[in-house]
């Protein structure tokens, strides 16, 4: 036992001399890049085939081959040959006898002049040469050209159509071409090979996965706050791949995949990122869409590319992304086109390619999602994704460490409390808080501060949940509206036990509404009672009945209030079994389960009858309940109203002063 535990430290101290601590940028970030990917080293990429030195050489040699023919094969003389008429030109000579000796080939005739002579005649700038060259009309008649020629005593040569006076000029004019495209095909298709692929038809079969080698992976556990449950749990596949022969010798194997899932933006691709990075292991990440094509069988090939890749590279990580786009359960699916093949081809072949592990190899499959409840159950079985790993929401401890990690490089003045911030921004994700830093950041400069202060994050953070300020001029009568209708809100807000507390009252436009009226919990909620969700219903339903009560009529202002109501009281009917007349029994189904075809309902026609007939009776309760209360606390609506014509937005203090409400004793909030 003592010689295993030498070996062990032995081991640990030899990789850390392999992989040495990773340096602190100048930035702040214990790592580089940053966790967001800032400061990722680019990739180089690969130079095209026509701008390589190679390629450069062989079309000089061309050049230069083409150059010495030139060289070799013209006339040894010197003298340039001059293409003359036939008439009357060449005939006017050949009747003053200045024409010595000619030879033909075919209709063409080549010749020498007794003496030099300049074409065309009077020609300043024309070289006198004894040397000419001439064409025969096919319609002259040879017999007299015959016999002018003898009567001039003229040498007359003839050569050959057929057969060249030299085979090397033969060769280089009739294969010469052919040649030379044939050559640059190949020097190309060399080329390709050697880096990898055959362009865009080479590449069809190919991984399209992004390899990142661990010297480039500097994202570690240090830089993933807020979900440390996760991160105790994937601590033992980074011992597995640091060492994965510990747990064979105890007989253990390791899972072959890692499903991690969560809402978007919580944190699940930087988490597998982390595992990479303290493991020091290869990372291959990809798009679960990028394996499917057009083409049947591509995917298929791009996962047994993708796995060769990994396994060679070993340890390594395979990280399929929005794992769901090709994972999704396959029962009741029909496909009368056979338009699903390509994507279940492509899942069965991950299933056989995670089946095929050996426990001894260091490779990890990691998976990401936001759907678990729709995967195929042969992907949740033992031996596959046999380890799930739920990534949650963060709660205020978690948002204030992943604030502290995502203001690192951003200098903050002293009076930013971040635990304000984190208490301020409940059900934001890991996704969302590096927004909130980003855009204070960034509104901080435009303001031209040194440093980030508190109003910069407060002002982002209404930015985001409530939208930017939209510069309209809204008429004395609309702004009237929207001030009654957003003190219906609020009001309704402060007076209902169980709702949450009002936080900002605003008729400024923001977004595509006229007026907010933001109101957050005290806490994280983790579930809410039947109370709390009728106080909701109340809530949105405030501003409706505020303009029933001063207008005596309706407007189309509360469409997205009707929307959010309508899908609480729905939900509170059909699948938290909050109505008597139903009972508990869910009868509104998640989307994509259920064996019958999408569109169709699961339950009868009665029952669908019955919950509409619940979800009326429910809002309509509440909107007696919101009438008899608004009539109640006139006085206090009107005086609400007044004080938001006027300063146009409320704060919390300032709303329930101008309600005259109490303020409620809660935590504070930024």
């Amino acid at each position: 036992m003592p010689e295993q535990g030498d070996s062990s430290i032995q081991d640990s101290a030899a990789r850390r001399d392999q992989h040495p601590p990773m340096t602190r940028d100048e930035r702040g970030w214990h790592v580089t890049p940053a966790p967001d990917g800032r400061g990722m080293p680019e990739r180089p990429q690969a130079r095209p085939p026509h701008r390589t030195r190679g390629f450069l050489w062989f079309v000089l040699a061309l050049i230069a081959v083409n150059w010495l023919s030139v060289l070799l094969f013209q006339p040894a003389s010197g003298q340039p040959r001059v293409t003359v008429s036939f008439n009357p030109f060449f005939l006017s000579q050949l009747q003053a006898g200045h024409v010595k000796s000619i030879s033909s080939k075919g209709d063409t005739i080549q010749g020498t002049f007794t003496t030099k002579l300049r074409y065309p005649p009077g020609g300043k700038k024309a070289t006198p040469t004894t040397l000419f060259a001439t064409e025969i009309p096919t319609f002259w008649n040879d017999t007299q050209l015959s016999a002018l020629l003898k009567e001039k005593d003229v040498e007359i040569n003839a050569k050959s159509t057929t057969q060249g006076t030299s085979v090397l000029v033969e060769l280089l004019l009739g294969f010469g071409p052919t040649l030379l495209i044939v050559g640059l095909f190949i020097l190309i298709a060399r080329r390709a090979a050697r880096s990898g692929g055959m362009g865009a038809l080479g590449n069809f079969g190919r991984s399209q996965a992004r390899r990142v080698d661990p010297e480039q992976i500097r994202v570690t556990f240090a830089d993933v706050a807020g979900i440390d449950e996760a991160k105790a749990e994937l601590s033992e596949i980074v011992d597995f791949l640091r060492d994965p022969g510990r747990y064979g010798r105890l007989g253990g194997r390791m899972p072959h995949g890692v499903l991690l899932s969560g809402a978007p933006g919580t944190g699940k691709t930087l988490l597998a990122r982390a595992v990479a990075g303290e493991a020091h292991a290869a990372f291959f990440s990809i798009s679960a869409s990028e394996f499917i094509e057009a083409i049947v069988g591509v995917g298929a090939s791009r996962v047994r590319d993708l796995f060769v890749k990994a396994k060679e590279a070993a340890p390594s990580i395979i990280f399929i992304d929005e794992l769901d786009a090709i994972g999704r359960s396959r029962q009741g699916s029909v496909s009368v086109t056979g338009a699903n093949d390509e994507r279940e081809q492509t899942l069965d072949q991950i299933l056989t390619e995670m089946d095929g592990f050996e426990s001894s190899e260091a490779v990890v499959v990691l998976a990401a999602t936001n759907r678990p409840d729709i995967l195929d159950p042969a992907l949740l079985r033992a031996g596959r994704f046999d380890r799930r790993v739920a990534v949650q929401a963060p709660d205020r401890a978690g948002r204030r460490k992943i604030l502290e990690v995502h203001t690192r490089s951003i200098p903050l003045q002293e009076s930013v409390d971040l635990d304000d911030v984190a208490a301020a921004t409940p059900g934001m994700v890991g996704a969302d808080l590096a927004n909130l830093a980003n855009e204070a950041a960034l509104l901080a400069a435009r303001r031209g501060h040194e440093q980030v202060q508190m109003p910069d994050f407060t002002d982002s953070l209404e930015k985001i949940m409530l939208g930017s300020p939209r510069g309209i001029l809204l008429s004395q009568a609309d702004r009237e509206r929207t001030a009654y209708h957003e003190a219906g809100h609020a009001l309704v807000g402060m007076l209902t036990p169980g709702a949450d507390p009002v936080r900002k009252v605003s008729i400024i436009p923001r977004g595509l509404a006229l007026g907010v009226t933001l109101s957050t919990p005290d806490a994280d909620r983790v579930s809410y009672s039947v109370e709390e969700l009728n106080a909701k219903i109340e809530v949105a339903l405030g501003g409706r009945v505020a303009e029933e009560l001063i207008y005596e009529t309706l407007t189309t202002g509360a469409e997205s209030d009707i929307q959010q109501l309508t899908q609480i009281a729905r939900q509170m009917v059909g699948r938290w079994g909050m109505s008597d007349a139903i009972g508990p029994v869910a009868v509104l189904s998640l989307d994509g389960q259920g064996p019958l075809l999408p569109g169709i309902a699961e339950t009868s026609q009665h029952t669908q009858e019955l919950l509409d007939e619940e979800v009326r009776k429910l809002v309509e309760r509440s909107h007696r309940e919101v009438t008899r209360l608004l009539e109640d606390h006139r006085d206090q609506l009107e005086s609400l109203t007044r004080e938001l014509l006027r300063a146009e937005t409320l704060d919390a203090v300032d709303a329930y002063a101008a309600a005259g409400v109490p303020l409620r004793a809660t935590e504070p909030i930024a």
